[in-house]
C-alpha cells in the first residue's frame, strides 16, 4: 500500500523574506511585480492579510488604505527555487520528493514512516522542523496524492487519513480541493455545488458533459481509481568517490594506491562535466570507528591526477592507520568550471607555463600553508597602499594597468610610518631624516610626485612623494603630507627601493 504526504507552505515567499529580514516579522509587507503597467501584489504576509491586503491587489490601492505598508520587489522564480531547496532538504525523510507549484511538496513515504515510530511521529517531526525554520507549514498523509493534497490545504480534522478512507476524508471539502481550474470552480459555485459530496454521486456522463474530463480525472485520482505519478526531483550528486578495501590497509603505499584510484575516478567525472576542483578532502575510515582526513586546495580549477596526488602526498604522513583503514572517500568540496581549451595546457604546448606556475604554487602552499603565497593586481585607486588588491586566483585578469610613469619601491609599507626630517626650505626634499632612531643623510633626491586621494572616499591632505638616496647608497620613498604654508606638514616613509 502506497502512502503519500503533502506539505503546504501557506506563506512561502513572505516567510522566506522574514527569515532574511527579521525586522519585518510583525510589519505588514507585500512582494509585488509590475503587471500591465501597475505594481500588483504577488505575496502578502499575515500582518498584511489581517488588514485586508492580499494577492492580485494593486499596490497603489493598498497603500491608500494602509500608508505604512512595506512593498518589496517580487523575485522571478523565487517560489520554484525555494521549493527545490526544501524538496532537497526533505530527501532525508524519503528518496521520492516532488514539487507542486506554487507552494507545495509531494512525498512518497511508502515504507519510511516506521523509521520514525509511525506516521504520526513522522509527520510531526517534519512539520515541527519546517516551522522551526520559520515556515508556516501544513501537512497531511493519505493513500493518494490527490487526497493528501486536498486534506493538507482544506482539511479541518485529522491530517492523517486512514487506509482506504480517502473518500470519507474529501467529501466535506470544497471543489477547490480537487485542484480544478478556475472556470470549473466558478461553474460549480453557480450551481450551488459547494462541497465534493454534492456532486460525487452524480452520473459521470453528466459531470463530463458539464465540467469536462479534468474534473473526473482529479476525482478518480483523489479516490485512488486512477494512478497519478510523481515527478521527483533529481538532486545533483555530490562530487565524491568511495573505495572499500577487502582487508584493512595499514601501510602508506596502500593509502597511496587507494588515493590514486579515487583521484582517477573523480577526475574522469570532472573531465566529462568540464569542471575542475579547487578544494578536496580525502577521508580514511578506520576499523576502530575513527576518521582520518587530509585536505588540499588549488590556486585554479584542476583535474590533473598527478598534480593533485603530489599535493596529497605531502600530507599522507599525517594519516595514522592504527589497526587499519577499511573505507576511503575522496570529495571535491569546491568545484569550478574549466574550459576544454584549458585541458590542453596541462602538458607541453606553449601556454603550459601558466599551468606549471599554478602547480608550483599549489606545491608551495601545500608545504608552507595556503597563505604563504600571494598574487596582486592593480586596483583603481590613487593612494599607493590602495592601488593594489589580492587576486582571487591565478587566472584572474587585471581590470586596469600598473602605473609605470613614476618609480615605485619594491617594498611598500602597509601603512606609512612617521619620520623626523630637516628641510632647507618649504617644498624642497629633506636634507636628512631619522627613521627608527637611525640618522640618514640624503645625497640625492628626485621629485616631488603629488598624489591625492579620491574625494568621494575620504577627505584629507595631499601627498608629495620623493625618491631619495642616502650617503650609504640606500634608496627610500618619502612623502610630505600637507604643506608648511598651512602649518600641517608631516613627513612619512612609505617604501624601500632595491
Amino acid at each position: 500500500m502506497r502512502r503519500y504526504l503533502a506539505i503546504w507552505f501557506r506563506h512561502l515567499k513572505t516567510d522566506w523574506m522574514t527569515r532574511c529580514k527579521p525586522e519585518l516579522k510583525d510589519v505588514p509587507f507585500v512582494m509585488a511585480a509590475p503587471e500591465h503597467g501597475r505594481m500588483v501584489i504577488k505575496a502578502a504576509n499575515v500582518a498584511a492579510q489581517e488588514k485586508g491586503i492580499d494577492v492580485d491587489m494593486v499596490v497603489a490601492d493598498c497603500r491608500a488604505v494602509l500608508p505604512s505598508l512595506q512593498v518589496l520587489d517580487d523575485k522571478p522564480g523565487l517560489a520554484e527555487k525555494l521549493l527545490n531547496n526544501l524538496a532537497e532538504w526533505c530527501l532525508r525523510y524519503t528518496p521520492v520528493v516532488a514539487t507542486h507549484m506554487p507552494d507545495s511538496l509531494l512525498l512518497d513515504i511508502s515504507g519510511c514512516a516506521h523509521l520514525w515510530g509511525g506516521e504520526k511521529a513522522y509527520l510531526r517531526d517534519i512539520v515541527t522542523k519546517l516551522r522551526g525554520f520559520g515556515y508556516d507549514a501544513r501537512a497531511a498523509i493519505a493513500d493518494t496524492i490527490g487526497a493528501a493534497w486536498a486534506v493538507c490545504h482544506y482539511g479541518t480534522v485529522s491530517p492523517i487519513v486512514a487506509h482506504d478512507q480517502q473518500e470519507e476524508a474529501i467529501l466535506p471539502l470544497p471543489p477547490a480541493a480537487l485542484r480544478l481550474e478556475a472556470t470549473t470552480l466558478e461553474r460549480l459555485d453557480k450551481l450551488g455545488l459547494y462541497r465534493i459530496a454534492d456532486f460525487i454521486t452524480m452520473p459521470r456522463k453528466a459531470l463530463r458533459r458539464r465540467f469536462g474530463e479534468n474534473l473526473l480525472t482529479r476525482l478518480n485520482q483523489a479516490l485512488g481509481h486512477e494512478f497519478e505519478a510523481l515527478n521527483p526531483i533529481q538532486p545533483a550528486e555530490p562530487y565524491m568517490e568511495r573505495l572499500p578495501s577487502l582487508e584493512p590497509i595499514r601501510t602508506a603505499s596502500g593509502i597511496e594506491i587507494a588515493l590514486k584510484r579515487l583521484l582517477e575516478t573523480l577526475c574522469r567525472r570532472l573531465a566529462k562535466e568540464e569542471k575542475g576542483l579547487r578544494r578536496s578532502i580525502f577521508k580514511c575510515y578506520r576499523i576502530d570507528g575513527l576518521v582520518q582526513q587530509i585536505e588540499i586546495g588549488t590556486s585554479s580549477p584542476s583535474r590533473n591526477v598527478m598534480h593533485l596526488f603530489k599535493l596529497f602526498e605531502l600530507k599522507i604522513v599525517n594519516i595514522a592507520p592504527a589497526l587499519g583503514i577499511e573505507v576511503f572517500t575522496l570529495e571535491a568540496s569546491i568545484i569550478e568550471d574549466i574550459s576544454p581549451t584549458q585541458d590542453a595546457l596541462w602538458n607541453f604546448t606553449e601556454g603550459s607555463n601558466g599551468a606549471a606556475i599554478g602547480e608550483l604554487l599549489d606545491r608551495i602552499a601545500g608545504k608552507l600553508g595556503a597563505h604563504s603565497t600571494h598574487r596582486y593586481l592593480p586596483d583603481e585607486h590613487y593612494w599607493p597602499e590602495r592601488s593594489m588588491k589580492l587576486a582571487a586566483s591565478l587566472s584572474e585578469k587585471p581590470q586596469t594597468g600598473w602605473k609605470v610613469d613614476f618609480p615605485r619601491p619594491i617594498h611598500l609599507l602597509p601603512q606609512p610610518e612617521a619620520i623626523e626630517v630637516s628641510v632647507p626650505m618649504p617644498d624642497y626634499p629633506p636634507m636628512l631624516f631619522i627613521y627608527k632612531g637611525e640618522l640618514h643623510n640624503i645625497s640625492k633626491a628626485d621629485g616631488p610626485e603629488r598624489i591625492e586621494q579620491e574625494w568621494w572616499l575620504q577627505q584629507g591632505l595631499y601627498r608629495d612623494y620623493y625618491c631619495v638616496e642616502d650617503d650609504q647608497g640606500a634608496r627610500y620613498w618619502l612623502f610630505r603630507s600637507g604643506s608648511y604654508e598651512h602649518g600641517n606638514a608631516q613627513w612619512f616613509i612609505h617604501g624601500f627601493f632595491a
